[in-house]
C-alpha cells in the first residue's frame, strides 16, 4: 500500500503549460468564429450499417488504452483487486451508453453531442451556448484524443526498438524526438486512409476490428492455457480494507479504466452516415460496450494469472512481457506488432469521428464556414478531416502521453457527459414518446447515476486537470459572449427578435 500511497498523492501532470502553448492558436480561432450560418447542398452518404458502425466503435475503444493503463491501475490499487476498477468502468459505460443511445437514435446527425446539446437546451438560447462550449472543448480534446492514441502507439513501439538494433540505429538520428515523429507519422497515415468514401472506410474498419478482437482473443487463449489461479488471488495485506485510501485509489484507477472504454459513442458523431440509425445506433453502442468489457476483464485476469501483479505493475509493455512468458520472445514481437495495429485502429476511428464535429458546427454557423465543405465525389467533410489531422500531428510533436489522458477526461465530464444527461431529462419533458425510437430501461435512474458517476470521475482526475478544464470552459464562455454580441445573437439579440 506504500507504493499506492506514493502514486496516489503524487503531483498530477502539469497541464497548464499545454494550454499556454496553444492559447494563441485558439485566440485566433475565436476571432474567426464570428461567422454566419452557411448552407451546404451536398449531403453525406448513409453508407454505414450495424457491422461497420460496431467495428468503428470497437476499434476506437480498444486502442492503446488497455495495454498502457493496466500497469497504472495495478500500481494505484496495489494488487489483483484492481479488477474491480474495470467492472466499475464498464458499468458506467453501459449506463452512460443508454443516454447516448436515446439521443443518437432520436437525432441521427453528424456532430453527435453538438446536436444533442443544441436541441436539448434550445437552439435559440442556452443551446447556442452549450453547443458552442462543446465545439470549444473539442478544439482541445478532439485532436488531443487522436494524439493520445498516436503517442501511445509510439511509446509501445519502443519494445521493438529495444529488441532490434537495426531499428534503433535507424531512429537514432531523431534523438529524443523519435517517439513524437512516429506518433505524427501514424496520424498522417490515418488521414490518408480516411480520405475516401464512407463505404470504403467501413470495410477498412471491419478489417481493423477483426485484427483487434482476434489479438485479444489470442491473448486470452494463451493466458487461459497457462493460468495460475494463485497469482490472481495473491492479494496483499489490507487489500480489501475499504478505507478512504482504498476508495481514493479506486477512484484514481477507475479514471484510467474509463479512459480505456471511451469511444462507445463514436457512432453518434457519424449519425448522418448511418443506415437505419434509430435501431443501429443503440445496437452498436451496447454491443461494443458489452463485448469490449468482456474482453478487457478476461484479458486482465489472464495476464494476472501468468505475470505476478508486482512485476506487471513495473513494466510499460505488460502484454509483450505476458506473451514472452506464454509463447516465447519471438511471439512477443508478433504480439507487439498486433497491439500496434490495434492502437492504429483507435487513431483511425477517433480521427474519423471527431472530423464530423467541426463539420456539423460549420453547417450551424458556429465555426469556420470552410469546414462545411463536402468532397464533391467522395462525399465526406474533407476540410474538417485535414484540419483535425494537422492539429493532432502538431500535438504529437509537442506533447507527451502523460500530459493528455487526464486532461481529456476532465474536459469531457461536465459539458459533454453531465450536460447531455441533464439535457436528456429536459427533452423528455418536452418531447412525446413517438420522438424516441429507443427508450432506456428504468428511466430516469440511469441518467441520475451517470451524472453522479461523471462528477466523481471529474473530481478524481486531480486538481490541475480540473482547474485547466474549468479555465478552458470560462474562456469559451467569454469567446461566445463576444461573438454573440458582434452577431447580435442571444443574449444580445434585438428586443424585437427576442420578443418573437
Amino acid at each position: 500500500m506504500d507504493a499506492a500511497r506514493r502514486i496516489l498523492f503524487s503531483n498530477v501532470t502539469a497541464t497548464f503549460p499545454l494550454f499556454r502553448a496553444i492559447a494563441g492558436l485558439f485566440a485566433m480561432l475565436a476571432c474567426f468564429c464570428l461567422l454566419k450560418r452557411v448552407d451546404e447542398t451536398d449531403k453525406l452518404e448513409r453508407g454505414l450499417g450495424l457491422i461497420e458502425a460496431t467495428s468503428l466503435n470497437v476499434t476506437f475503444m480498444v486502442g492503446i488504452g488497455p495495454f498502457v493503463v493496466i500497469p497504472l491501475i495495478l500500481q494505484v490499487m496495489g494488487g489483483p483487486q484492481s479488477l474491480i476498477a474495470w467492472v466499475i468502468g464498464a458499468v458506467l459505460a453501459v449506463i452512460d451508453g443508454s443516454i447516448w443511445a436515446e439521443l443518437g437514435a432520436a437525432m441521427p446527425q453528424a456532430g453527435g453531442s453538438y446536436v444533442f446539446l443544441r436541441e436539448a437546451y434550445g437552439p435559440g438560447k442556452w443551446g447556442r451556448l452549450m453547443s458552442f462550449l462543446y465545439i470549444w472543448q473539442t478544439l482541445f480534446q478532439g485532436p488531443l484524443s487522436v494524439a493520445s492514441g498516436a503517442l501511445g502507439f509510439a511509446g509501445y513501439s519502443t519494445y521493438l526498438v529495444a529488441r532490434y538494433g537495426w531499428l534503433s540505429h535507424a531512429l537514432s538520428p531523431l534523438g529524443t524526438h523519435a517517439e513524437n515523429i512516429i506518433a505524427g507519422a501514424a496520424v498522417v497515415l490515418a488521414v490518408v486512409l480516411l480520405y475516401r468514401r464512407i463505404t470504403a472506410i467501413g470495410k477498412i474498419s471491419i478489417a481493423l476490428c477483426v485484427i483487434v478482437v482476434g489479438t485479444i482473443l489470442w491473448l486470452i487463449y494463451g493466458g487461459a492455457t497457462h493460468f495460475h489461479g494463485s497469482l490472481v488471488l495473491a492479494f496483499p495485506p489490507g487489500a480489501w480494507s475499504f478505507s478512504w485510501i482504498f476508495l481514493a485509489g479506486l477512484g484514481h484507477a477507475t479514471v484510467q479504466s474509463v479512459y480505456s472504454y471511451l469511444g462507445y459513442y463514436n457512432v453518434c458523431n457519424l449519425g448522418g452516415e448511418m443506415k437505419n440509425p434509430g435501431k443501429n445506433i443503440p445496437r452498436a453502442i451496447f454491443i461494443s460496450i458489452i463485448g469490449v468489457a468482456i474482453l478487457y476483464f478476461a484479458m486482465q485476469t489472464c495476464i494476472l494469472g501468468v505475470v505476478p501483479w508486482q512485476e506487471a505493475a513495473k513494466t510499460q509493455a505488460v502484454v509483450s512481457l505476458f506473451v514472452e512468458r506464454v509463447y516465447g520472445s519471438g511471439w512477443a514481437t508478433v504480439a507487439t506488432c498486433l497491439i500496434l495495429v490495434t492502437a492504429f485502429g483507435s487513431i483511425f476511428s477517433a480521427t474519423l469521428g471527431y472530423s464530423r464535429v467541426p463539420f456539423a458546427a460549420a453547417l450551424d454557423g458556429n465555426f469556420f464556414s470552410v469546414f462545411a465543405r463536402v468532397h464533391k465525389t467522395k462525399h465526406f467533410p474533407h476540410i474538417s478531416l485535414l484540419a483535425l489531422g494537422a492539429t493532432a500531428f502538431l500535438f504529437c510533436l509537442w506533447l507527451t502521453l502523460g500530459q493528455v489522458i487526464r486532461t481529456i477526461l476532465a474536459m469531457r465530464c461536465l459539458i459533454q457527459f453531465v450536460g447531455q444527461a441533464i439535457g436528456l431529462l429536459m427533452l423528455h419533458r418536452r418531447w412525446k414518446a413517438d420522438r424516441w425510437p429507443f427508450r432506456m430501461w428504468m428511466y430516469p435512474l440511469p441518467v441520475l447515476i451517470a451524472m453522479v458517476g461523471w462528477t466523481a470521475i471529474f473530481i478524481s482526475t486531480g486538481r490541475t486537470p480540473v482547474l485547466a478544464s474549468l479555465a478552458a470552459a470560462a474562456a469559451g464562455v467569454l469567446v461566445y459572449l463576444g461573438r454573440a454580441r458582434y452577431l447580435r445573437q442571444w443574449p444580445f439579440e434585438p428586443f424585437e427578435e427576442a420578443a418573437q
